[in-house]
């Protein structure tokens, strides 16, 4: 695909860019691109400039060669896309290493899912654990779902388990719905977990208002590519989509942790 000759999609990568959330973009940045530039490649130099023409005022936030000879990988957030080496030519989609049956691009997104959860403290969430975890995950929740209200019914069953859930909320209509009004509910309650029980059995709980992360929750979530509920995110970064019993689900992050 030549940018210079689809506009509309130059557009699309700007406004996938330019709408995540500042605040936490900016927790990769400095991180990432000094993993990803060691010693100055002049090529990788020219390419971040002639990028800068393309998209100005929106540096890339860590560019590298690929396995594939004349092709490198672009960072923008969370979002990777792939250039040939004289800029012209931009891909989307992913990498895949045939011999090794590795998806190289998710395995690009799942290190940058877990680096933008790792900076999240915990006291900007809702947490069920058993008492000694044996794995972790971060599921973004949203309080009417219908999915979600089974995955929390089945809560003691992921404890058991040894799977502690951590909550983030996601609205799905977005930022001053009438769910996202239920989630601030929920955060500004004295007892947050009876709170959110008591949401997802379908109690209605009375309107309040606080300090809360529920905004800057969905934009993560928007950011990470969260497009339905519940969506689940291992420790190592990797998205489930989707309701997924709790037997699965160990057997599932137990095959991920022997990787």
């Amino acid at each position: 695909m030549v940018i210079e000759d689809y506009p509309n999609q130059r557009d699309m990568i700007m406004k996938r860019v330019f709408i995540l959330p500042l605040a936490v973009l900016s927790l990769l940045i400095s991180t990432l691109i000094m993993a990803a530039e060691k010693p100055a490649d002049p090529d990788l130099v020219a390419l971040r400039n002639q990028l800068l023409q393309v998209f100005p005022g929106l540096p890339a936030d860590a560019i590298t060669r690929t396995p594939m000879d004349g092709v490198v990988q672009v960072i923008y957030g969370p979002n990777v896309i792939y250039l040939s080496d004289d800029g012209r030519y931009a891909l989307q989609g992913s990498m895949i290493d045939l011999k090794t049956n590795t998806n190289l691009t998710e395995d690009v997104k799942n290190g940058l899912r877990a680096k933008i959860l790792s900076e999240i403290p915990e006291s900007e969430m809702v947490i069920f654990a058993p008492e000694n975890p044996k794995h972790t995950i971060t599921v973004f929740t949203d309080i009417d779902c219908g999915y979600c209200r089974k995955l929390h019914h089945e809560m003691a069953s992921y404890n058991k388990k040894g799977i502690a859930v951590r909550y983030l909320f996601y609205p799905r209509a977005g930022i001053g719905s009438p769910a996202y009004q239920k989630a601030v509910n929920v955060w500004c309650a004295d007892d947050r977990q009876a709170a959110m029980t008591k949401a997802k059995n379908g109690a209605t709980l009375p309107d309040k208002s606080c300090k809360n992360p529920v905004a800057s929750n969905y934009e993560v979530g928007q950011m990470m590519g969260v497009t339905g509920t519940p969506a689940l995110v291992t420790e190592g970064g990797y998205l489930l989509p989707g309701y997924v019993p709790a037997d699965r689900l160990a057997k599932i992050l137990d095959e991920l942790d022997s990787l």
